[in-house]
């Protein structure tokens, strides 16, 4: 087993958990970068004799990867310091916070033929797997539409709004659901508290081959937290709520009917009702399934689940969102380019 020192930009919220999952892969020596001595302070106490560095610069000739779970605003200049020095690189969502950064990373880790690979935890869910398990059996049918809610109190962001910060989720969960990206989405977005980013969004993408819609729901605003998705289709519906302890994936045999209008009173649709069942899940924890794959990637130069491209798939819808906010109408995805 090859022995690997990876370094993880930014101790904070994600951070201090990419140490945590890494420190306790075989072979793997994490060191802890963080221009802030309280965090590094904190990170010491916390994991025991850990290496702990102020910045990317000092320590990069001594990695053989880098893990970038700083601010968003942070990510391109790091990933890109990292990928020109020819190391793999993990990012944190959103992979960039443009567009032109998410092409210029996944242009630079081709060039240099090393491994970029895109934070998107929820790929790597098993309750996600099984939901999708589920959607491409047929067991629910025709697929008619997908709604999503993240919701909870705090954790403002100072360099993104509600929608970059939380939708990334969403958007990379739909989007592997239905094995495509949206052609078109549409937000309102409203900042309610402070005086810069928006904290309570909507947002609907069109996926054009399936022809469904998903509408996402984002709030740093709300007195509940909240992480559910609810697919609902045309024989049968699901819901998988990440919240649950022991029930993450229900299946409803539940359902409506339209029927032909045969009297003034008469009700427009008939329902169907039927039995409650939750498959059995075995929980593995994402971030470790998502990181081990990761070490797996640079000890063997297999191609992540979710690379640089796929990363950039969801930026792309980010940056639209930017767009409809701004022209206040429906924006296209694809008029922003695809990933090639």
């Amino acid at each position: 087993m090859n022995s690997l020192r990876i370094g993880v930009v930014g101790y904070g919220y994600w951070g201090s958990k990419h140490v945590r999952v890494l420190g306790g892969l075989p072979g793997v020596e994490v060191v802890v970068i963080d221009a802030v001595p309280a965090r590094l302070a904190e990170a010491r106490r916390v994991h025991g004799p850990v290496s702990c560095v102020g910045s990317l610069e000092q320590c990069l000739d001594d990695l053989d990867a880098v893990v970038v779970a700083a601010p968003p605003a942070a990510h391109a200049d790091l990933a890109l310091t990292a990928l020109d020095a020819g190391r793999g690189v993990l990012v944190e969502k959103p992979m960039a916070t443009s567009v032109a950064d998410a092409v210029a990373m996944v242009d630079l880790a081709r060039t240099r033929n090393v491994c970029l690979m895109a934070g998107h935890t929820f790929e790597y869910n098993p309750a996600v797997w099984k939901l999708k398990e589920i959607i491409d059996s047929g067991e629910l049918g025709r697929i008619l539409y997908i709604d999503t809610a993240r919701l909870d109190l705090g954790r403002y962001q100072a360099d993104c709004n509600v929608v970059w910060d939380l939708a990334p989720h969403d958007i990379s969960i739909v989007s592997y659901l239905l094995d495509e990206m949206p052609a078109e989405t549409e937000v309102w977005a409203r900042r309610h508290v402070g005086q810069r980013h928006a904290d309570v969004a909507y947002l609907r993408m069109e996926f054009a081959r399936r022809q469904v819609n998903a509408y996402v729901h984002v709030s740093w605003l709300d007195p509940c937290k909240v992480r559910r998705v609810t697919v609902v289709g045309e024989r049968k519906m699901a819901v998988y709520n990440d919240l649950s302890d022991n029930e993450r994936v229900r299946v409803y045999d539940i359902g409506v009917s339209a029927l032909e209008p045969d009297a003034a009173h008469a009700m427009p649709v008939s329902y169907r009702t039927g039995d409650i069942v939750s498959p059995y899940i075995r929980f593995s924890e994402p971030l470790l399934v998502q990181d081990s794959h990761f070490v797996e990637c640079l000890r063997t130069g297999a191609t992540p689940a979710t690379p640089g491209e796929r990363g950039l798939d969801v930026v792309r819808v980010l940056a639209a969102t930017d767009h409809a906010t701004a022209d206040r109408h429906a924006a296209t995805v694809r008029s922003l380019g695809t990933a090639s």
